[in-house]
Protein backbone atom coordinates (compact mmCIF):
# COMPACT_ATOMS: atom_id res chain seq x y z
CA UNK A 1 0.00 0.00 0.00
CA UNK A 2 1.35 3.45 -0.97
CA UNK A 3 1.09 5.28 2.36
CA UNK A 4 2.41 8.56 0.89
CA UNK A 5 -0.39 8.52 -1.66
CA UNK A 6 -3.01 7.97 1.04
CA UNK A 7 -1.53 10.73 3.18
CA UNK A 8 -1.66 13.10 0.19
CA UNK A 9 -5.35 12.31 -0.38
CA UNK A 10 -6.17 12.90 3.28
CA UNK A 11 -4.27 16.19 3.26
CA UNK A 12 -6.04 17.44 0.11
CA UNK A 13 -9.48 16.47 1.43
CA UNK A 14 -8.92 18.19 4.77
CA UNK A 15 -7.29 21.24 3.13
CA UNK A 16 -10.15 21.68 0.66
CA UNK A 17 -12.60 21.27 3.53
CA UNK A 18 -10.88 24.03 5.50
CA UNK A 19 -10.83 26.33 2.46
CA UNK A 20 -14.53 25.66 1.91
CA UNK A 21 -15.36 26.61 5.49
CA UNK A 22 -13.98 30.12 4.94
CA UNK A 23 -16.82 31.20 2.62
CA UNK A 24 -19.49 28.94 4.07
CA UNK A 25 -22.98 30.03 5.12
CA UNK A 26 -24.03 28.61 8.47
CA UNK A 27 -27.69 27.58 8.66
CA UNK A 28 -29.82 26.16 11.43
CA UNK A 29 -32.73 23.81 10.81
CA UNK A 30 -35.32 26.61 10.78
CA UNK A 31 -33.38 28.56 8.17
CA UNK A 32 -33.03 25.47 5.98
CA UNK A 33 -36.78 24.86 6.20
CA UNK A 34 -37.58 28.49 5.36
CA UNK A 35 -35.29 28.43 2.30
CA UNK A 36 -36.86 25.19 1.08
CA UNK A 37 -40.39 26.53 1.56
CA UNK A 38 -39.53 29.70 -0.34
CA UNK A 39 -38.00 27.85 -3.30
CA UNK A 40 -40.16 24.74 -3.55
CA UNK A 41 -42.27 24.63 -6.71
CA UNK A 42 -44.74 22.05 -5.40
CA UNK A 43 -45.65 24.40 -2.58
CA UNK A 44 -46.01 27.30 -5.01
CA UNK A 45 -48.36 25.20 -7.13
CA UNK A 46 -50.48 24.42 -4.06
CA UNK A 47 -50.57 28.10 -3.17
CA UNK A 48 -51.73 29.01 -6.69
CA UNK A 49 -54.49 26.41 -6.49
CA UNK A 50 -55.54 27.95 -3.19
CA UNK A 51 -55.68 31.41 -4.78
CA UNK A 52 -57.81 29.98 -7.60
CA UNK A 53 -60.18 28.53 -5.00
CA UNK A 54 -60.34 31.93 -3.30
CA UNK A 55 -61.32 33.57 -6.60
CA UNK A 56 -64.05 30.94 -7.11
CA UNK A 57 -65.37 31.62 -3.61
CA UNK A 58 -65.50 35.40 -4.12
CA UNK A 59 -67.20 34.95 -7.48
CA UNK A 60 -69.82 32.60 -6.00
CA UNK A 61 -70.66 35.14 -3.29
CA UNK A 62 -71.11 37.83 -5.95
CA UNK A 63 -73.89 35.75 -7.56
CA UNK A 64 -76.24 37.04 -4.85
CA UNK A 65 -75.82 40.58 -6.15
CA UNK A 66 -77.92 42.00 -9.01
CA UNK A 67 -76.32 42.42 -12.40
CA UNK A 68 -76.53 45.79 -14.16
CA UNK A 69 -75.59 46.85 -17.68
CA UNK A 70 -75.68 49.99 -19.78
CA UNK A 71 -75.81 50.04 -23.57
CA UNK A 72 -75.71 52.65 -26.29
CA UNK A 73 -75.41 52.87 -30.04
CA UNK A 74 -75.14 55.14 -33.08
CA UNK A 75 -76.64 54.45 -36.50
CA UNK A 76 -76.46 56.02 -39.97
CA UNK A 77 -79.32 55.00 -42.29
CA UNK A 78 -79.58 55.51 -46.10
CA UNK A 79 -82.58 55.20 -48.42
CA UNK A 80 -85.96 54.05 -47.22
CA UNK A 81 -85.97 53.40 -43.49
CA UNK A 82 -88.06 53.81 -40.36
CA UNK A 83 -87.64 56.82 -38.14
CA UNK A 84 -87.18 55.27 -34.67
CA UNK A 85 -88.80 58.27 -33.00
CA UNK A 86 -92.06 58.22 -35.07
CA UNK A 87 -92.02 54.77 -36.66
CA UNK A 88 -92.82 56.48 -40.00
CA UNK A 89 -91.22 55.41 -43.29
CA UNK A 90 -88.85 58.02 -44.63
CA UNK A 91 -86.49 58.23 -47.58
CA UNK A 92 -83.46 60.21 -46.51
CA UNK A 93 -80.21 59.89 -44.62
CA UNK A 94 -80.75 59.94 -40.85
CA UNK A 95 -78.53 59.74 -37.81
CA UNK A 96 -79.81 57.92 -34.75
CA UNK A 97 -78.68 57.48 -31.17
CA UNK A 98 -79.98 55.03 -28.60
CA UNK A 99 -79.24 54.52 -24.93
CA UNK A 100 -80.51 52.01 -22.39
CA UNK A 101 -79.86 50.06 -19.26
CA UNK A 102 -81.08 46.99 -17.43
CA UNK A 103 -80.64 45.22 -14.12
CA UNK A 104 -81.72 41.84 -12.85
CA UNK A 105 -81.55 39.72 -9.73
CA UNK A 106 -82.26 36.08 -8.97
CA UNK A 107 -84.86 35.78 -6.23
CA UNK A 108 -84.91 31.98 -6.04
CA UNK A 109 -83.27 29.15 -7.97
CA UNK A 110 -83.58 26.10 -5.78
CA UNK A 111 -80.81 27.29 -3.38
CA UNK A 112 -78.31 26.95 -6.21
CA UNK A 113 -76.43 30.12 -5.25
CA UNK A 114 -76.47 29.27 -1.54
CA UNK A 115 -75.05 25.78 -2.09
CA UNK A 116 -72.55 27.02 -4.66
CA UNK A 117 -71.17 29.51 -2.13
CA UNK A 118 -70.91 26.82 0.55
CA UNK A 119 -69.19 24.45 -1.88
CA UNK A 120 -66.68 27.11 -2.94
CA UNK A 121 -65.98 28.01 0.69
CA UNK A 122 -65.43 24.36 1.57
CA UNK A 123 -63.10 23.90 -1.39
CA UNK A 124 -61.14 26.96 -0.29
CA UNK A 125 -60.72 25.51 3.22
CA UNK A 126 -59.59 22.20 1.69
CA UNK A 127 -57.00 24.01 -0.42
CA UNK A 128 -55.63 25.65 2.74
CA UNK A 129 -55.00 22.20 4.20
CA UNK A 130 -53.43 21.06 0.90
CA UNK A 131 -50.91 23.90 1.28
CA UNK A 132 -50.30 22.80 4.87
CA UNK A 133 -49.74 19.22 3.71
CA UNK A 134 -47.19 20.36 1.12
CA UNK A 135 -45.47 22.44 3.81
CA UNK A 136 -45.29 19.45 6.16
CA UNK A 137 -43.86 17.17 3.46
CA UNK A 138 -41.12 19.67 2.64
CA UNK A 139 -40.33 20.22 6.32
CA UNK A 140 -40.05 16.49 7.05
CA UNK A 141 -37.76 16.05 4.07
CA UNK A 142 -35.49 18.89 5.21
CA UNK A 143 -35.34 17.54 8.77
CA UNK A 144 -34.38 14.11 7.45
CA UNK A 145 -31.64 15.54 5.21
CA UNK A 146 -30.45 17.89 7.96
CA UNK A 147 -30.13 14.98 10.38
CA UNK A 148 -28.23 13.02 7.73
CA UNK A 149 -25.69 15.86 7.57
CA UNK A 150 -25.38 15.86 11.37
CA UNK A 151 -25.04 12.08 11.37
CA UNK A 152 -22.24 12.11 8.80
CA UNK A 153 -20.56 14.99 10.60
CA UNK A 154 -20.40 12.92 13.79
CA UNK A 155 -19.09 9.95 11.81
CA UNK A 156 -16.37 12.24 10.47
CA UNK A 157 -15.47 13.33 14.00
CA UNK A 158 -15.41 9.69 15.07
CA UNK A 159 -13.08 8.87 12.16
CA UNK A 160 -10.80 11.77 13.13
CA UNK A 161 -10.71 10.57 16.72
CA UNK A 162 -9.91 7.04 15.60
CA UNK A 163 -7.10 8.27 13.36
CA UNK A 164 -5.65 10.42 16.13
CA UNK A 165 -5.82 7.50 18.55
CA UNK A 166 -4.00 5.23 16.09
CA UNK A 167 -1.34 7.88 15.48
CA UNK A 168 -0.76 8.28 19.22
CA UNK A 169 -0.48 4.54 19.59
CA UNK A 170 1.97 4.44 16.68
CA UNK A 171 4.15 7.04 18.43
CA UNK A 172 4.17 4.97 21.62
CA UNK A 173 4.91 1.81 19.69
CA UNK A 174 7.83 3.43 17.88
CA UNK A 175 9.40 4.26 21.26
CA UNK A 176 8.83 0.71 22.52
CA UNK A 177 10.32 -0.72 19.34
CA UNK A 178 13.33 1.60 19.66
CA UNK A 179 13.86 0.41 23.23
CA UNK A 180 13.59 -3.22 22.16
CA UNK A 181 10.39 -3.85 24.14
CA UNK A 182 8.37 -4.65 20.98
CA UNK A 183 9.34 -6.15 17.64
CA UNK A 184 9.56 -4.08 14.42
CA UNK A 185 6.42 -5.82 13.09
CA UNK A 186 4.32 -4.09 15.77
CA UNK A 187 5.28 -0.71 14.35
CA UNK A 188 4.57 -1.79 10.77
CA UNK A 189 1.19 -3.17 11.75
CA UNK A 190 0.25 0.13 13.36
CA UNK A 191 1.42 2.01 10.27
CA UNK A 192 -1.04 -0.11 8.31
CA UNK A 193 -3.76 0.64 10.88
CA UNK A 194 -3.13 4.39 10.55
CA UNK A 195 -3.38 4.10 6.78
CA UNK A 196 -6.72 2.27 7.09
CA UNK A 197 -8.00 4.96 9.46
CA UNK A 198 -6.95 7.62 6.96
CA UNK A 199 -9.00 5.89 4.26
CA UNK A 200 -11.98 5.79 6.67
CA UNK A 201 -11.54 9.52 7.23
CA UNK A 202 -11.58 10.22 3.49
CA UNK A 203 -14.74 8.13 3.09
CA UNK A 204 -16.39 9.91 6.02
CA UNK A 205 -15.59 13.31 4.51
CA UNK A 206 -16.98 12.21 1.13
CA UNK A 207 -20.19 10.97 2.77
CA UNK A 208 -20.57 14.28 4.62
CA UNK A 209 -20.10 16.22 1.36
CA UNK A 210 -22.72 14.04 -0.31
CA UNK A 211 -25.16 14.58 2.57
CA UNK A 212 -24.68 18.36 2.30
CA UNK A 213 -25.28 18.16 -1.44
CA UNK A 214 -28.55 16.31 -0.85
CA UNK A 215 -29.60 18.95 1.70
CA UNK A 216 -28.79 21.77 -0.73
CA UNK A 217 -30.72 20.06 -3.51
CA UNK A 218 -33.76 19.66 -1.26
CA UNK A 219 -33.56 23.41 -0.57
CA UNK A 220 -33.15 24.09 -4.31
CA UNK A 221 -29.95 26.08 -3.85
CA UNK A 222 -26.86 25.71 -6.08
CA UNK A 223 -24.43 22.94 -5.26
CA UNK A 224 -21.64 25.52 -5.49
CA UNK A 225 -22.99 27.35 -2.44
CA UNK A 226 -21.00 26.21 0.60
CA UNK A 227 -23.01 25.65 3.76
CA UNK A 228 -22.45 24.52 7.32
CA UNK A 229 -25.22 23.42 9.65
CA UNK A 230 -25.73 24.27 13.30
CA UNK A 231 -25.36 21.27 15.58
CA UNK A 232 -28.34 21.21 17.98
CA UNK A 233 -28.34 19.40 21.30
CA UNK A 234 -29.54 15.91 20.43
CA UNK A 235 -28.65 14.12 23.65
CA UNK A 236 -31.35 11.53 24.26
CA UNK A 237 -32.67 11.03 27.78
CA UNK A 238 -34.40 7.87 28.94
CA UNK A 239 -37.68 9.80 29.07
CA UNK A 240 -37.32 10.80 25.41
CA UNK A 241 -36.41 7.26 24.42
CA UNK A 242 -39.63 5.97 25.98
CA UNK A 243 -42.72 6.12 23.75
CA UNK A 244 -45.31 7.05 26.36
CA UNK A 245 -48.32 6.84 24.02
CA UNK A 246 -49.89 3.91 22.22
CA UNK A 247 -50.10 3.64 18.46
CA UNK A 248 -53.90 4.00 18.65
CA UNK A 249 -53.57 7.22 20.65
CA UNK A 250 -51.18 8.61 18.03
CA UNK A 251 -53.63 7.70 15.27
CA UNK A 252 -56.60 9.35 16.99
CA UNK A 253 -54.58 12.53 17.52
CA UNK A 254 -53.46 12.47 13.89
CA UNK A 255 -57.07 12.29 12.69
CA UNK A 256 -57.68 15.64 14.37
CA UNK A 257 -54.54 17.40 13.17
CA UNK A 258 -53.20 16.00 9.89
CA UNK A 259 -54.07 18.28 6.94
CA UNK A 260 -54.54 15.44 4.44
CA UNK A 261 -57.38 14.04 6.58
CA UNK A 262 -59.01 17.42 7.11
CA UNK A 263 -58.69 18.20 3.40
CA UNK A 264 -60.21 14.86 2.38
CA UNK A 265 -63.18 15.39 4.70
CA UNK A 266 -63.75 18.89 3.35
CA UNK A 267 -63.57 17.63 -0.23
CA UNK A 268 -66.19 15.03 0.65
CA UNK A 269 -68.39 17.80 2.06
CA UNK A 270 -67.77 19.88 -1.07
CA UNK A 271 -68.84 16.94 -3.25
CA UNK A 272 -72.07 16.61 -1.23
CA UNK A 273 -72.79 20.28 -1.82
CA UNK A 274 -72.07 19.65 -5.49
CA UNK A 275 -74.93 17.15 -5.53
CA UNK A 276 -77.26 19.78 -4.06
CA UNK A 277 -76.13 22.32 -6.64
CA UNK A 278 -76.90 19.88 -9.44
CA UNK A 279 -80.29 19.02 -7.92
CA UNK A 280 -81.25 22.69 -7.94
CA UNK A 281 -81.46 22.37 -11.72
CA UNK A 282 -84.90 20.70 -11.37
CA UNK A 283 -86.34 23.58 -9.32
CA UNK A 284 -88.15 26.61 -10.72
CA UNK A 285 -86.23 29.87 -10.74
CA UNK A 286 -87.66 33.30 -10.09
CA UNK A 287 -86.02 36.49 -11.33
CA UNK A 288 -86.80 40.20 -11.16
CA UNK A 289 -85.63 42.87 -13.55
CA UNK A 290 -85.84 46.54 -14.42
CA UNK A 291 -84.65 48.68 -17.30
CA UNK A 292 -85.02 51.75 -19.49
CA UNK A 293 -84.46 52.71 -23.10
CA UNK A 294 -84.51 55.94 -25.11
CA UNK A 295 -83.38 57.17 -28.53
CA UNK A 296 -82.77 60.18 -30.78
CA UNK A 297 -83.20 60.78 -34.54
CA UNK A 298 -82.08 63.85 -36.46
CA UNK A 299 -84.98 63.24 -38.90
CA UNK A 300 -87.46 64.16 -36.19
CA UNK A 301 -85.47 67.18 -35.12
CA UNK A 302 -85.79 68.79 -38.60
CA UNK A 303 -88.66 71.27 -38.39
CA UNK A 304 -89.31 70.42 -34.76
CA UNK A 305 -86.02 71.83 -33.46
CA UNK A 306 -86.00 69.22 -30.69
CA UNK A 307 -82.66 68.84 -28.92
CA UNK A 308 -80.95 65.55 -28.20
CA UNK A 309 -81.69 65.91 -24.49
CA UNK A 310 -85.35 66.62 -25.14
CA UNK A 311 -85.73 63.62 -27.46
CA UNK A 312 -84.01 61.35 -24.92
CA UNK A 313 -86.42 62.60 -22.28
CA UNK A 314 -89.53 62.37 -24.49
CA UNK A 315 -88.65 58.90 -25.87
CA UNK A 316 -87.72 57.39 -22.49
CA UNK A 317 -89.39 54.07 -21.71
CA UNK A 318 -89.05 52.07 -18.47
CA UNK A 319 -90.01 48.61 -17.37
CA UNK A 320 -90.19 46.29 -14.37
CA UNK A 321 -90.37 42.52 -14.76
CA UNK A 322 -90.90 39.40 -12.68
CA UNK A 323 -90.20 36.08 -14.32
CA UNK A 324 -90.44 32.43 -13.45
CA UNK A 325 -88.78 29.56 -15.29
CA UNK A 326 -89.96 25.98 -14.74
CA UNK A 327 -87.74 23.25 -16.21
CA UNK A 328 -89.79 20.66 -18.09
CA UNK A 329 -87.35 18.81 -20.31
CA UNK A 330 -83.68 19.69 -20.87
CA UNK A 331 -82.44 16.69 -22.83
CA UNK A 332 -81.29 14.91 -19.63
CA UNK A 333 -78.61 17.52 -18.92
CA UNK A 334 -79.78 18.12 -15.33
CA UNK A 335 -80.26 14.41 -14.69
CA UNK A 336 -76.76 13.70 -16.02
CA UNK A 337 -75.29 16.47 -13.84
CA UNK A 338 -76.93 14.96 -10.77
CA UNK A 339 -75.62 11.48 -11.57
CA UNK A 340 -72.09 12.76 -12.19
CA UNK A 341 -72.13 14.76 -8.94
CA UNK A 342 -73.20 11.64 -7.01
CA UNK A 343 -70.31 9.70 -8.55
CA UNK A 344 -67.94 12.50 -7.50
CA UNK A 345 -69.33 12.25 -3.97
CA UNK A 346 -68.67 8.49 -3.89
CA UNK A 347 -65.12 9.07 -5.15
CA UNK A 348 -64.55 11.70 -2.44
CA UNK A 349 -65.82 9.26 0.20
CA UNK A 350 -63.42 6.58 -1.08
CA UNK A 351 -60.54 9.06 -1.05
CA UNK A 352 -61.33 9.99 2.56
CA UNK A 353 -61.26 6.32 3.56
CA UNK A 354 -57.99 5.78 1.65
CA UNK A 355 -56.38 8.75 3.39
CA UNK A 356 -57.34 7.27 6.77
CA UNK A 357 -56.04 3.83 5.83
CA UNK A 358 -52.77 5.34 4.55
CA UNK A 359 -52.40 7.44 7.69
CA UNK A 360 -53.01 4.45 9.98
CA UNK A 361 -50.48 2.30 8.12
CA UNK A 362 -47.91 5.12 8.09
CA UNK A 363 -48.33 5.73 11.81
CA UNK A 364 -48.12 2.02 12.64
CA UNK A 365 -44.89 1.73 10.66
CA UNK A 366 -43.46 4.95 12.15
CA UNK A 367 -44.38 3.86 15.68
CA UNK A 368 -42.88 0.38 15.32
CA UNK A 369 -39.76 1.83 13.67
CA UNK A 370 -39.36 4.35 16.51
CA UNK A 371 -39.81 1.59 19.10
CA UNK A 372 -37.23 -0.59 17.39
CA UNK A 373 -34.85 2.37 17.01
CA UNK A 374 -35.21 3.13 20.72
CA UNK A 375 -34.20 -0.42 21.63
CA UNK A 376 -31.33 -0.36 19.12
CA UNK A 377 -30.06 2.91 20.57
CA UNK A 378 -30.16 1.58 24.14
CA UNK A 379 -28.34 -1.60 23.09
CA UNK A 380 -25.74 0.39 21.15
CA UNK A 381 -25.03 2.52 24.21
CA UNK A 382 -24.42 -0.56 26.34
CA UNK A 383 -22.21 -2.05 23.62
CA UNK A 384 -20.04 1.06 23.39
CA UNK A 385 -19.61 1.18 27.18
CA UNK A 386 -18.53 -2.46 27.25
CA UNK A 387 -16.14 -2.14 24.29
CA UNK A 388 -14.55 1.00 25.74
CA UNK A 389 -13.60 -1.00 28.82
CA UNK A 390 -12.36 -3.85 26.64
CA UNK A 391 -10.26 -1.52 24.50
CA UNK A 392 -8.68 0.20 27.52
CA UNK A 393 -7.76 -3.18 28.95
CA UNK A 394 -6.31 -4.52 25.68
CA UNK A 395 -4.46 -1.24 25.04
CA UNK A 396 -2.77 -1.41 28.42
CA UNK A 397 -1.83 -5.04 27.84
CA UNK A 398 -0.52 -4.23 24.38
CA UNK A 399 1.67 -1.42 25.73
CA UNK A 400 3.05 -3.84 28.29
CA UNK A 401 3.66 -6.50 25.66
CA UNK A 402 1.08 -8.86 27.14
CA UNK A 403 -1.24 -8.66 24.07
CA UNK A 404 -0.41 -8.93 20.40
CA UNK A 405 -1.35 -6.44 17.67
CA UNK A 406 -4.19 -8.61 16.40
CA UNK A 407 -5.93 -8.33 19.76
CA UNK A 408 -5.31 -4.58 19.86
CA UNK A 409 -6.53 -4.03 16.29
CA UNK A 410 -9.64 -6.13 16.88
CA UNK A 411 -10.52 -4.20 20.05
CA UNK A 412 -9.86 -0.86 18.35
CA UNK A 413 -11.92 -1.67 15.25
CA UNK A 414 -14.75 -3.08 17.33
CA UNK A 415 -14.92 0.10 19.38
CA UNK A 416 -14.79 2.30 16.27
CA UNK A 417 -17.60 0.32 14.64
CA UNK A 418 -19.66 0.36 17.84
CA UNK A 419 -19.36 4.15 18.10
CA UNK A 420 -20.37 4.50 14.46
CA UNK A 421 -23.35 2.23 15.07
CA UNK A 422 -24.32 4.29 18.13
CA UNK A 423 -24.24 7.50 16.08
CA UNK A 424 -26.35 5.85 13.41
CA UNK A 425 -28.81 4.52 16.01
CA UNK A 426 -29.08 7.93 17.68
CA UNK A 427 -29.98 9.84 14.53
CA UNK A 428 -32.22 7.04 13.31
CA UNK A 429 -34.17 7.21 16.57
CA UNK A 430 -34.29 11.03 16.60
CA UNK A 431 -35.93 11.15 13.16
CA UNK A 432 -38.34 8.29 13.81
CA UNK A 433 -39.31 9.74 17.19
CA UNK A 434 -39.80 13.09 15.45
CA UNK A 435 -42.23 11.39 13.06
CA UNK A 436 -44.28 9.99 15.93
CA UNK A 437 -44.32 13.45 17.57
CA UNK A 438 -45.36 15.01 14.26
CA UNK A 439 -48.41 12.75 13.96
CA UNK A 440 -49.43 13.86 17.45
CA UNK A 441 -49.58 17.43 16.19
CA UNK A 442 -46.32 18.58 17.77
CA UNK A 443 -44.20 21.21 15.98
CA UNK A 444 -41.74 20.06 13.33
CA UNK A 445 -38.36 21.22 14.56
CA UNK A 446 -35.14 20.05 16.21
Amino acid sequence: MDFKFIFTIVFLVLFSSVRAQEGATTLDIRECIDIALENNLTLRRSQLLREGARIDYNQSRAQRLPNANLSGGYGLNFGRSIDPTTNDFITREINTLNFGGNAGVVLFNGFNIHNTINRAETSLEASEFDVKKATNDITLNIINNYLTVLFNNELLENAKYQLESSKNQLDRTKKLVASGALPRTSELELVSQVASDEVNLVNAQNNLDLAKLTLKQSMLIPASQTINVVMPDLDITMEEADLSVSVEQVYQLALETQPEILSADLKKESALLGVRVAQSGISPSITAGAGFRTNYSDAFSVGNETSVGSQFQNNLSKYLSLGISIPIFNRLSVSSDIQRSKISLQQAEINAIEERNTLRQTIESAYNNALAASKTYAASERRVEALEETFRSVENQYNLGAANFTDYQLASNNLYQAKSDLIRAKFDFVFKKKLVDFYQGKPLDL
